[in-house]
């Protein structure tokens, strides 16, 4: 994939999160608090945390539209906004799945 989802506002390209991974290394590496033998190879770990990372919470994004979808005539007879319920649904099947948003 090419692209990613952040906190469903801003997207990141493949080389927006080696640019991260990189500087993530870079600082550690300046600050003394890592050593690396192949810097290359530490960059596309942390880029692959990254990306996994952002697929869990697009997963989760993607589970709470399910779970709203099955319950939209229930929200139309309610005055809760459509946002406010995807916060409240997100947050409790993070909850349940023990992820930190």
């Amino acid at each position: 994939m090419l692209y990613w989802v952040l906190s469903g506002l801003m997207r990141l390209s493949t080389d927006e999160i080696q640019f991260i991974a990189r500087k993530i290394v870079k600082i550690l590496v300046a600050e003394g608090r890592l050593e690396v033998d192949d810097e290359a190879r530490v960059v596309d770990g942390i880029a692959r945390v990254i990306v996994d990372e952002l697929s869990v919470e697009d997963r989760l994004n993607e589970e709470a539209r399910e779970v709203l979808a099955q319950h939209m005539r229930q929200m139309e007879r309610s005055d809760i906004t459509y946002s406010e319920m995807f916060k409240k649904v997100k947050r409790e099947l993070a909850r349940k799945k023990g992820i930190v948003l």
